[in-house]
């Protein structure tokens, strides 16, 4: 009965995901929203889709008194595809319940205004020209153990790829 369980502690061995670490920090701000509200805007572009999330996106979710459920969702749209969401109003609402796992959402209401601008994602590193090619391959070249080797040729690239080609 008072039995001890092993208990292996919680080791980090180097970097963790940024969304893991951001998670412990917004609990507590998406707590007073709801789960539900915290789980929408962390993964709305899947939900919806990539082009449509690039036009809008979810304001409030606001729940019947006394109940956690059938809720309104409110979503700020640019004036371009209010309509197109309007009509994929039910596909939305079966997406966004499948994803929280529950009934979360029962209707969806749409506000025309400015949405913003979602961050890029950092543009593919450059190819290295010939001569940063050789010159990496040169400076390597006394480097006997192969993994320390490729590892130092993927930091080097790296490094030349920041650089603007002569």
């Amino acid at each position: 009965m008072g039995e001890k369980r092993n208990h292996i502690p919680d080791r980090r061995y180097g970097l963790r995901p940024l969304a893991r670490a951001a998670e412990g920090i917004t609990r507590r701000a998406f707590g007073k929203r709801g789960f539900a509200m915290g789980e929408i805007l962390k993964s709305w572009p899947q939900m919806v889709g990539g082009g449509l999330a690039d036009y809008c996106q979810p304001e409030r979710l606001h729940f019947p008194q006394g109940k956690g459920d059938g809720g309104t969702l409110w979503i700020r749209a640019e004036g371009k595809v209010a309509l197109e969401i309007q009509h994929s109003q039910p596909v939305l609402i079966g997406r966004i319940n499948r994803h929280c796992g529950f009934r979360a959402v029962a209707d969806l209401r749409i506000v025309q205004g400015p949405v913003a601008i979602r961050a890029l994602p950092p543009a593919p590193p450059r190819k290295l020209a010939a001569g940063e090619k050789a010159s990496l391959e040169a400076a390597l070249t006394e480097v006997e153990d192969p993994d320390l080797r490729a590892a130092l040729a993927r930091l080097g690239s790296g490094v030349y790829a920041r650089k603007k080609p002569c």
